[in-house]
């Protein structure tokens, strides 16, 4: 059984969509009605640095992954999609549960709604289970940070009060992380620190309407399939909850998925190799 992966913010590189963006002409100039500016101009060469920034970079990816989502299942019958964070949105595209434009119009607002929320940061630790890093950072008495993607046994990202983390990465070193390196982001995303962007965007996600599925969508919030009835109450956790991307490729490979492909670079394949 065959799954496709979609990556989340942290992927994009001017250049991207390369090609793509051409040869979907017609579904490109409609997302620039969406998004009131040229996407291609965004991901091809960026010429105002916006690729950095939270409310531009979630679009360009966003649109890049569906892309090439559509040119990998007309060669391939996908029986499960699955995506980190923002690459969520990409797999209920891929199984019919949310319209590609619907989708990037979501995307465009839960962007612009995890802009708003700032003063934090986020960084990944290498070389420590999640749940020595969860009970070194309980220990320490660092309630300003949390446990935010849960991405292979030996790689965690914490998010939370900027100062608090820099405390977190001298405690999680005498503790045997083998690094602890500052991620650049804007915000502690998938944090209780993104509720004020959980409010911002309920109403929003509110007004949409998903079908159900016709392929199993793994939910990175539950690590079980994509219940699209409560499509709204998931979408929301996602940004102030943790990804849980180890239990979501154990729920993947206990139902049967034994080979992953990836769209738009490697990111999540690598990931795969740590964890068991």
């Amino acid at each position: 059984m065959y799954c496709l992966l979609f990556p989340g913010q942290g992927v994009q590189r001017r250049g991207m969509g390369s090609g793509l963006l051409e040869k979907f002409g017609s579904l490109t100039a409609r997302a620039d009605e969406v998004l009131g500016y040229s996407i291609a101009d965004l991901c091809l060469r960026d010429p105002r640095g916006q690729l950095r920034e939270t409310e531009f970079a979630q679009p360009a990816i966003f649109f890049v992954n569906a892309l090439h989502g559509i040119e990998r299942t007309a060669l391939r019958r996908y029986g499960y999609f699955a995506g980190h964070s923002l690459g969520e949105y990409n797999a209920l595209v891929a199984a019919g549960c949310l319209d590609l434009l619907d989708a990037l119009a979501l995307v465009r607002d839960r962007a612009r709604a995890m802009a708003t929320v700032r003063g934090g940061g986020m960084a990944a630790v290498v070389g420590l289970d999640t749940e020595v890093v969860a009970d070194a950072l309980g220990l320490a008495g660092l309630p300003g940070v949390e446990v935010a993607n849960r991405n292979s046994d030996q790689q965690t990202v914490i998010a939370g009060d900027r100062e608090q983390l820099r405390l977190a990465a001298s405690v999680l070193k005498l503790a045997g992380a083998r690094a602890v390196t500052m991620l650049n982001v804007s915000g502690p995303f998938h944090s209780s620190l993104m509720a004020p962007a959980v409010r911002a965007f309920e109403p929003v996600v509110s007004g949409y309407r998903f079908a159900e599925p016709t392929d199993v969508v793994m939910s990175t919030v539950t690590a079980a399939p994509f219940v699209w009835q409560k499509a709204v109450d998931l979408l929301c956790r996602q940004i102030d909850h943790p990804v849980e991307w180890v239990r979501t490729v154990q729920a993947l490979r206990a139902a049967g998925v034994t080979e992953f492909d990836e769209v738009n670079g490697a990111t999540l394949t690598t990931l795969l190799r740590g964890i068991h």
